[in-house]
């Protein structure tokens, strides 16, 4: 069997970034990708601001002892462009207001005395004290958010703070899935004997769209080779990618990898984890008028085939098809951020694979176990805050430290 880590990497090596960019509203951007580097066109802050509510004032204009009012020679509220502060006086100011030229510090408001048209200064203020220096943030020409970038709500703030009205992005990653199984049915439907509802056609469309991508869903296709072989041709013409559950065994009844072969290639691997074990990977030929249609375009449409049991399913989207999907995307890091926590369980049986195990944060800090850790148990992961990412042959012992990938990292 492969390591986890092996068969990442195989997987990973396959991956480059699809082609095709577009220029879209800042607006609209949240989860695209950059295509190029967002440089900004201006120091942020444009000028000095006032970093609090009170007076503008020249610190040479303080005496060191006797009478220390200022008469206000202006009022500067934010968004207003003021005028040279005159030696001797003080400047009414709020925050974020530009600070008038000539003044070197600003005096916070608690600090002073306000009495008709004079403040009294009770503080000796050092030059620069609350103020934001032009640029402090951003300078002009500097690359705020490189290539690569997935876009976050701050980052769109970000690029917003520099005027970028539009961001070029690359396209989005075109996902085809479907999914194999007479004993499927879809919610709201009559639960036949022996049949189950296909809670992995929820799950997977749901992964895939939080990840941003363009999905096309097939539904159920029936157990046949001809239908699968079909689906598969159809999906292969406009997508980057195909993704199904289940199908992918030897049965008699399992089509998919029969059909894979036949429509392109196929590898088989036994990866040592728990849950997971099996998962396929290939792709298939797309029709020659297709691939011909433009010079770009690539012959082939990857595909990837997850078990079937739902927490399977789960498990091994989120260590490698959601990084598959983020390099396709033009991402540049896709490796989760894992934290060393506490396991405050034992578990006393060590398994030969590497083990990912449901658990969550209590209020101490440490990690908790689901009790039922069987690849058939969806409840897990919705209990779970992740992951405890668990080496090969080792028992766990309550108090050490374990390596868990929350789901916050991997959902994202």
């Amino acid at each position: 069997m492969l390591s986890t880590a092996e068969a990442l990497a195989t997987l990973l090596s396959a991956a480059s970034p699809i082609p095709g960019t577009e220029s879209i509203p800042t607006l609209d951007a949240l989860n695209r990708v950059l295509s190029a580097d967002v440089i900004s066109p201006l120091d942020v802050p444009p000028m000095n601001t006032s970093s609090m509510d009170g007076y503008a004032i020249r610190t040479e204009d303080l005496a060191t002892d006797g009478d220390r009012r200022l008469p206000v020679s202006q009022r500067i509220p934010a968004g207003h462009a003021p005028e040279p502060l005159k030696p001797g006086t003080a400047a009414r100011i709020f925050t974020g207001a530009t600070v008038p030229p000539g003044a070197d510090a600003i005096v916070m408001q608690e600090q002073t005395e306000a009495a008709g048209n004079e403040v009294t200064i009770l503080h000796n203020p050092a030059p620069g004290e609350w103020i934001t220096a032009q640029g402090a943030d951003i300078r002009s020409g500097s690359i705020i958010l490189p290539a690569g970038t997935r876009l976050t709500p701050q980052a769109l703030g970000l690029a917003a703070s520099v005027g970028c009205a539009e961001l070029q992005v690359r396209r989005r990653v075109k996902v085809a899935v479907f999914f194999t199984g007479d004993e499927l049915t879809m919610p709201g439907e009559p639960l036949k004997p022996g049949a189950i509802y296909n809670s992995n056609r929820f799950t997977l469309r749901g992964l895939l769209e939080k990840l941003g991508c363009e999905v096309t869903d097939y539904g159920i296709v029936p157990d046949k080779l001809d239908a699968t072989r079909a689906t598969l041709r159809e999906a292969a013409q406009a997508h980057d990618l195909i993704l199904t559950c289940g199908g992918v065994s030897v049965g008699e009844e399992d089509h998919v990898k029969p059909a894979v072969e036949a429509e392109g290639r196929l590898s088989m691997w036994q990866i040592a984890m728990k849950p997971g074990k099996p998962l396929a990977f290939g792709a298939v030929r797309r029709a020659a008028q297709q691939a011909d249609a433009a010079a770009t375009a690539p012959a082939e449409t990857f595909f990837i085939g997850l078990p079937g049991n739902p927490v399977s399913s789960f498990a091994t989207f989120l260590l490698f098809v959601r990084p598959f999907v983020l390099l396709l995307a033009g991402m540049q890091t896709v490796e989760p951020r894992a934290l060393s926590l506490r396991a405050d369980f034992t578990q006393k049986k060590a398994d030969r694979r590497n083990e990912f195990l449901r658990a969550r944060i209590n209020p101490a800090g440490g990690l908790d176990l689901f009790p039922n850790q069987s690849s058939a148990v969806l409840t897990s992961t919705v209990w779970g805050d992740g992951l405890i990412d668990n080496p090969p042959n080792h028992a766990i012992s309550a108090g050490e430290t374990v390596r868990f990938i929350p789901f916050s990292e991997l959902l994202n």
